[in-house]
């Protein structure tokens, strides 16, 4: 048995077989780590962050009960990608078909919980306005943009998990980069 080469192994590895054997203490371990980009995926395809936790929840359940379905555990990243987007995907689409079937489209705008000082308030304006900007991507850069962007992943890393050569998604990237400045120009 030869052993990977140390930039070839994936210290999550062991992790993941440790799951696959039913240990519960090393799925919370994956979930606690990993969490965060996985919920960064399930934005990055959705654009919607008010319903980014309960996909999270069924991307974790789904984990938990096909864990046997990974062949090749030190693989695991690239199937945890396509999980989480394929339940953000599903999570769109029921989105938009119960939008067609309501008369009415119920607002997510929650109130402040207190008066934040002028500097937090002009803040969070800005924030809102680049989210707001980047959910208006479409999904073809609005994936690529938020991995690379706000979960700091490599292109090649964005490549590998959605299967598109490093040049296409420089690509996606340059021209997602292009339309929030058209959109954010004279905004922020």
């Amino acid at each position: 048995m030869t052993m990977p080469l140390a930039a070839e192994f994936d210290a999550e590895q062991p992790v993941i077989e440790a799951i696959q054997l039913g240990d519960r203490s090393a799925f919370q371990e994956l979930v606690r780590r990993h969490g965060r980009w996985v919920r960064g995926v399930i934005f990055g395809v959705l654009g919607d962050g008010d319903r980014v936790d309960d996909v999270a929840q069924q991307v974790w359940q789904a984990v938990w009960s096909r864990i046997d379905d990974l062949r090749d555990a030190g693989q695991w990243r690239p199937w945890l990608y396509r999980l989480a987007r394929n339940a953000a995907v599903d999570a769109g689409r029921e989105k938009t078909r119960r939008k067609r079937l309501s008369l009415e489209a119920v607002g997510a705008a929650s109130p402040a919980a207190h008066q934040a000082p002028d500097r937090e308030l002009v803040a969070g304006e800005r924030r809102a306005t680049v989210l707001t900007a980047i959910r208006s991507l479409p999904a073809l850069y609005r994936e690529p943009f938020v991995l690379r962007h706000l979960e700091d992943w490599s292109y090649r890393q964005i490549g590998d998990a959605m299967g598109l050569p490093t040049a296409t998604v420089e690509t996606r990237l340059v021209r997602a980069r292009q339309l929030l400045r058209e959109a954010l120009m004279g905004k922020v």
